[in-house]
């Protein structure tokens, strides 16, 4: 059978929806609301027990964040270092500065190899660089054996959530589509059911694959380690069974030393899994010794794709930090009241939010969205793990997203309102003598409309703010009018 491929995102070409279109019809399916807040509800209830085991969690946090900053600082040497690393215990590694080259790099070795098929471990950079797609083109099917990514695979859809891609279905949605796509006569939607069928269909492709895909969670410059860590065992089948692995990652993905680990094992999968230890976790450097036990060649494919661009924003790089843990997806209302499909991109909730936007580049009509997809509450900066400030990177797009549009300069955009207000107030706010004029005839001009020390209702486009609040009006003596008056 072969797998479906996926819809367009936000990585695709051509005209992608805004997240409020998107949001708006995630937000009239009920049963979705229902899967999302028993499932991110329960995966924060295990993180906080996890995470209160630790005495020194703050300690881990900073030092994970001292460490990828580090790392971000000097990442043309640690790069260099890792292609040395790699090379000597006998892989070869690739560079690819987008995801057209990366995907070119990847089907020519499958190619090489005469390989039909490819299995994958779960890598949301090849979701990034549309890998699936590409491959399919050329006749190479390529199957996800990820669970999750099995699901929604053979629905044909997109991830919904970094690390639970299927977080939208509930277990009587997946034992109907394995009922339909796997050819299974009878199946229950007891998991151990659910797992048992997709392990009976994804264990032939394991034995028959001449290529093993994978993404990366980490890289050692100093050794060449490669680390993906996973919780079936899938990623384990899928970089030792086949004899060519090929891995694509991130070039923001590399930590300095092998000590580093110390950190991010901690860190990770407290805040993804809310396990002390994930169940998996694999090590591999170059390639093995003896035919039958590991690779026989491996690649390494390092991608740009827009991330030495985001490495030059001072404040905007900080998202390069990101461990991938989805932490900050579990605890965004936001996401879980829309869900990931929402964000029409592989990175969803509030790290897509402000990755998105700077990798596909401010001006794209649905990545320019996404960073008013938050309410800026501060919850996924308390989680972060490598302490992102999310709402800080959040704030600056929004800049970058208005003055993109200023730049345009389009008639509709100066005759707009709300525009011409803003410009209005940040003129008069940024001198003293228009801000006290400001204030003496804000004092007057409410007049009409304070009652009981309160402005319930304003005319006009204003009444969106006094909708659901009330304002304090303007009191009879301002501050500076006081610190005159007092201080002479």
């Amino acid at each position: 059978m072969t797998p479906k491929t996926k819809p367009p995102d936000a990585f695709s070409p051509g005209q992608t929806p805004t997240f409020e279109v998107s949001a708006r019809e995630s937000l009239r399916d009920a049963q979705l609301r229902r899967n999302l807040g028993k499932a991110t509800q329960t995966i924060r209830r295990k993180r906080t027990v996890a995470v209160e085991e630790m005495p020194d969690w703050e300690e881990l946090r900073e030092a994970g964040r001292a460490l990828k900053e580090r790392t971000l600082r000097h990442l043309d040497k640690y790069l260099l270092q890792l292609e040395e690393s790699v090379t000597r215990a006998g892989g070869v590694v690739h560079w690819a500065r987008d995801a057209d080259e990366a995907n070119r790099i990847i089907a020519g070795i499958a190619r090489e190899k005469g390989a039909e098929e490819v299995v994958k471990v779960k890598s949301i950079a090849t979701d990034e660089t549309k890998l699936n797609e590409h491959l399919e083109a050329q006749g190479i099917h390529a199957f996800e054996t990820d669970l999750a990514e099995l699901i929604i695979q053979l629905a044909g859809e997109n991830s919904s959530h970094i690390l639970v891609p299927a977080i939208h279905k509930n277990r009587a949605e997946i034992r109907e589509l394995f009922l339909r796509e796997l050819d299974v006569e009878e199946l229950s939607d007891e998991p151990k059911d659910l797992t048992n069928a997709a392990r009976l269909y994804l264990r032939k492709k394991f034995l028959g694959a001449k290529v093993g895909i994978s993404g990366a969670n980490f890289a050692v410059a100093e050794t060449g380690t490669v680390s993906v860590v996973e919780s079936e065992g899938n990623g384990r089948m899928c970089t030792t069974l086949p004899p060519v692995l090929v891995t694509l990652m991130g070039i923001e993905k590399i930590i300095p030393a092998w000590r580093d680990f110390e950190i991010f094992m901690q860190l990770l999968p407290r805040s993804s899994t809310a396990e002390r230890m994930n169940p998996y976790t694999s090590f591999w450097t170059g390639v093995s010794g003896e035919a039958g036990d590991g690779p026989q060649e491996f690649h390494l494919v390092l991608l740009d794709n827009g991330r030495t661009d985001v490495l030059a924003d001072e404040i905007g790089r900080q998202t390069l930090n990101c461990i991938r843990c989805s932490a900050c997806l579990n605890v965004c209302p936001v996401y879980e009241r829309t869900g990931g499909h929402a964000y029409n991109s592989v990175y969803p909730g509030p790290i897509g939010a402000i990755l998105t936007p700077q990798l596909v580049g401010i001006g794209k009509p649905g990545s320019d969205s996404l960073p008013y997809a938050s309410s800026l509450c501060g919850a996924c900066y308390q989680v972060c793990p490598v302490k992102i400030n999310i709402p800080e990177v959040l704030v600056h797009l929004r800049g970058k997203v208005v003055r993109h549009k200023q730049d345009k300069g389009t008639l509709r955009q100066k005759l707009d309102p709300e525009n011409a207000a803003m410009q209005a107030m940040a003129r008069t706010f940024s001198d003293p003598k228009l801000y006290e004029r400001a204030q003496r005839l804000a004092r007057v001009g409410q007049l009409p409309f304070a009652r009981g020390g309160r402005i319930t209702s304003l005319p006009g486009r204003l009444a969106g703010w006094t909708a659901v609040r009330d304002l304090k009006p303007i009191p009879e003596q301002s501050f500076r009018e006081w610190w005159k008056e007092e201080r002479g």
